[in-house]
């Protein structure tokens, strides 16, 4: 809790033992007056001074005054233990809506790890560090290996391979030579480069992406908190009905203490007591039911939007796939086995860190013996040269093939391709896959079972790889080769095509999907592997990566707001008969007091219901 939500629970804890011994004290008159105004005003003063605050700012009708209105009522007429307990319970509820939301996120300042410190600047053959924003277009900076990559520009010396996750989501890294263009926040890897610099700091990737985030975190829609908008209407009318009461019947017939009893009464019953806290219980409990099964939900109002969904898109790498590799397909010559190529492979590549040697290794069944690897020349960007076994080994892709002289043939719609050639003849390929998570497919047909419309894949992946994926798990729409810019743009149409009240999910996990989880409607973030700039741009965490969760929270969303729409139909219907009957004088206080907090029970039993979920 933070330091005013203890506050609150203290207040309340008081207030209530307060409440409890005041009421056994056989006191009259002024004094008991007095002392049930001490625990009314410990949990209600904030209530008021926000009602009268709301007042002079001409903004009379919200639930802070219907609270103080009528618990003020409930004190003229000596109902002094239903004021205090109405002001408890709206003090309740509130702390529960407050510890569902509990902190504000802080998207940017996460990003911030993104964001380059500085840029080696190449001046009279030297290097001087400073800061990226200084850096003028033309202007030669230098990365070494382990850095980021701190402005676009264009390599004019020098080859390495690149991370580019944090922009793209995908695990390869992307190998760079003179003449390719590089964009900021990529880290790069292995070699040297010296980069010409093309756009301003101010114009840059990362910059962009940062930008990106803030303005769609601005844009994106807010539910209202319900009990503001049912104040709106139910306030006003309440108490202009409780006005009619008092006044009409006094002038027509006579008996105005007979008629203000009623009125105040009135306004004690009017009270939405179940509403203020079954309805943020409602929540609560669904919150709470989310948690158990390892989604974190930052707030009710993301559970109406997550029942409302039509249309959930996914990011690829992380989200709907493990993010590494495995070996999907060995096409050796006719003189080699499956397992030779295989193995020569992983031998050759048995010193490499990078991910796709990681994957071959473990490809191999057996312990690979180390002494069979003499030399190892690394060539970065195209691949290894070992000698295994007295014999010398080139492993990877095609240039460095065609930079040896050796033919291979040409694999269509496949980007992660090792070649092997022994002895200088070639050997065969191995064609590497990201490995679909093991209940990706399963969770896109709970989607359509839970009532989603479509499903989309936005991905950085070539066209080829992610529409591939995209068939074996069935989903309707793929798009591909995209920035974080363009997801933006791809999920800006698909809100425009969305159908009115209806809302469209994301689900990513990297920090190139930040700008986009913030401007969907629901972000929802991988949180097991996912970066932590993801998890605080998102509406809903998945704690354990798993994509079925996905369809489970929107279960939850849809099992609340049922819940809560029952209480709320269940609440006014009987608040409305017991008005009703004490308009007429058949009701008198301590029934209708007896009926409120009834009313109270039953809806807020009914609430804890949203703590479980049945699977669907």
């Amino acid at each position: 809790m933070s330091r005013t939500q203890k506050q609150t629970l203290f207040r309340i804890i008081l207030s209530a033992v307060l409440l409890l011994c005041i009421a056994l004290l056989p006191v009259e008159g002024a004094l008991r007056l007095g002392l049930f105004l001490i625990p009314y005003l410990i949990i209600g003063w904030d209530v008021l001074w926000e009602a009268i605050q709301n007042i002079l700012r001409g903004q009379w009708f919200d639930e802070n005054f219907l609270m103080a209105i009528a618990t003020v009522g409930a004190f003229c007429i000596g109902e002094y233990p239903e004021g205090v307990f109405v002001m408890l319970f709206y003090q309740v509820g509130e702390l529960f809506q407050s510890l569902a939301v509990e902190r504000s996120r802080n998207s940017i300042a996460d990003l911030m790890n993104m964001m380059p410190e500085y840029a080696n600047l190449e001046e009279n053959q030297s290097l001087r560090e400073v800061d990226p924003s200084e850096v003028e277009i033309g202007q030669i900076i230098v990365i070494k290996p382990g850095e980021k990559v701190p402005l676009d520009g264009t390599v004019v010396e020098g080859e390495s391979s690149l991370n580019t996750m944090a922009l793209t989501g995908e695990a390869v890294p992307r190998d760079v030579f003179s003449g390719d263009e590089v964009i900021s926040g990529c880290v790069n890897l292995t070699g040297l480069l010296r980069l010409r610099v093309s756009r301003r700091f101010e114009d840059s990737t990362v910059s962009r992406i940062l930008e990106l985030v803030e303005s769609s975190a601005a844009n994106k829609a807010k539910t209202e908190n319900f009990i503001t908008r049912f104040a709106r209407y139910y306030t006003p009318v309440v108490v202009l009905a409780a006005l009619a009461l008092a006044v009409i019947p006094s002038l027509l017939w006579g008996g105005w203490s007979t008629w203000v009893y009623r009125a105040l009464s009135f306004l004690v019953i009017s009270c939405p007591c179940a509403l203020v806290l079954s309805v943020p219980l409602s929540f609560f409990g669904g919150i709470g039911g989310a948690s158990k099964r390892g989604i974190l939900v930052k707030g009710a109002t993301y559970l109406e939007s997550l029942s409302k969904a039509e249309v959930v898109a996914f990011d690829k790498t992380g989200t709907l796939t493990k993010g590494s590799f495995s070996v999907s397909e060995i096409v050796p010559e006719p003189s080699f086995s499956k397992e030779k190529l295989l193995e020569f492979a992983a031998l050759a590549e048995l010193y490499s860190d990078h991910p796709i040697a990681v994957s071959l290794r473990a490809a191999v069944p057996d312990t690979l013996e180390k002494e069979r690897v003499g030399s190892l020349q690394n060539f970065p960007g195209r691949g290894v040269l070992a000698i295994v076994d007295g014999m010398p080994i080139l492993a990877g892709n095609q240039k460095l093939m065609s930079g040896e002289g050796i033919s291979v043939p040409q694999i269509q719609n496949s980007n992660t391709v090792v070649y092997l050639a022994v002895n200088q003849e070639y050997a065969g390929y191995i064609r590497l896959a990201d490995e679909v998570k093991e209940h990706a497919a399963q969770a896109l047909q709970r989607l359509h079972r839970v009532g989603i419309q479509k499903t989309v894949m936005l991905t950085g992946d070539n066209s080829y790889t992610a529409q591939e994926i995209g068939n074996t798990l069935g989903i309707d729409a793929v798009y591909s080769q995209l920035l974080p810019q363009d997801k933006v743009s791809c999920l800006e149409k698909l809100l425009n095509e969305s159908a009115p009240n209806r809302t469209v999910v994301f689900v990513g996990d990297g920090i190139n999907d930040a700008p986009v989880l913030s401007r969907a409607d629901v972000g929802i973030a991988m949180g097991g592997l996912g970066s932590d700039a993801a998890m605080e741009a998102a509406d809903v965490v998945i704690m354990d990566d798993d994509p079925q969760k996905v369809a489970t929270a929107i279960l939850i969303a849809k099992r609340t707001m049922r819940i809560a729409r029952e209480n709320i139909v269940f609440s006014l219907a009987i608040k409305g008969l017991v008005l009703a009957l004490s308009m007429i004088g058949l009701s008198n206080m301590w029934e209708a007091v007896l009926a409120d907090v009834g009313v109270s029970v039953v809806a807020i039993l009914n609430a804890t219901r949203t703590l479980s979920a049945k699977e669907k």
